[in-house]
């Protein structure tokens, strides 16, 4: 996925309610951007911080800018939640993500129940694969870790896609990292210890629970390979 226009250069000054952030552009210009992120991004938010925003002029947008990358450390980390599905998208059509290979029909945001919906849905002739995705920027000395908060939302999403395994259809969760300083990835369980239960239940249920790594630039964002989960 390439940035479809220049990025713009900046300083983080604060992140509040949720989803605003005030940010200070290089030509000394303060402006307020939203944040898609909803998570607590936590080492992800540090005041100082060198970050990247992207600007749009639709008429109905009350905000201008959005972040986009915040640098930690070396790194650059995408922060925008809205980017994985469709870097998981992108990748299934390359046939990067070979778990999930050989479905020529990708749906989004399907309805799977009457108060639930999952991000994918792969088909092929008499067959078909439900896939959630899930962005991660939660990290510490190289492990990757989710949720960042406790995710009501996301618990039910595992059950829902043990609900569709079990019932003989393909179901898969894939998890964006999306930093390249981490080799590995684990459940947060001390954020949230019933996360992390329910996704072991997925795991002995047969949905295919992957990692998948992103190299994260002001020039664009790309899944680069698998990175094993420890459970």
């Amino acid at each position: 996925m390439i940035f479809s226009s220049r990025l713009l250069q900046g300083t983080l000054i604060q992140r509040y309610k949720r989803f605003l952030s005030d940010i200070r552009l290089r030509n000394g210009r303060v402006v307020t951007a939203h944040c898609v992120n909803s998570g607590r991004m936590t080492g992800c938010m540090e005041p100082g911080s060198e970050v990247y925003l992207s600007r749009r002029s639709e008429p109905h947008r009350r905000l201008r800018y959005t972040w986009e990358l915040v640098r930690v450390g070396k790194t650059w980390v995408g922060i925008n939640t809205a980017y994985p599905n469709l870097l998981v998208s992108e990748a299934i059509q390359a046939g990067i993500i070979r778990e999930l290979r050989g479905y020529p029909q990708i749906l989004r945001e399907v309805w799977v129940s009457k108060h639930s919906r999952l991000d994918l849905c792969l088909q092929k002739p008499n067959a078909r694969c439900y896939v959630e995705v899930k962005s991660v920027t939660l990290a510490n000395d190289g492990v990757a870790a989710f949720p960042d908060a406790v995710t009501v939302r996301g618990t039910k999403h595992l059950k829902e896609l043990i609900r569709l395994r079990k019932r003989g259809e393909g179901a898969a969760l894939v998890f964006v990292v999306q930093r390249a300083d981490c080799s590995i990835m684990r459940p947060a369980d001390e954020i949230d210890s019933e996360y992390g239960v329910w996704l072991r239940k997925a795991v002995k249920a047969g949905v295919k629970v992957l990692a998948y790594v992103a190299r994260v630039s002001p020039q664009g964002i790309i899944l680069t390979g698998r990175m094993p989960i420890k459970l």
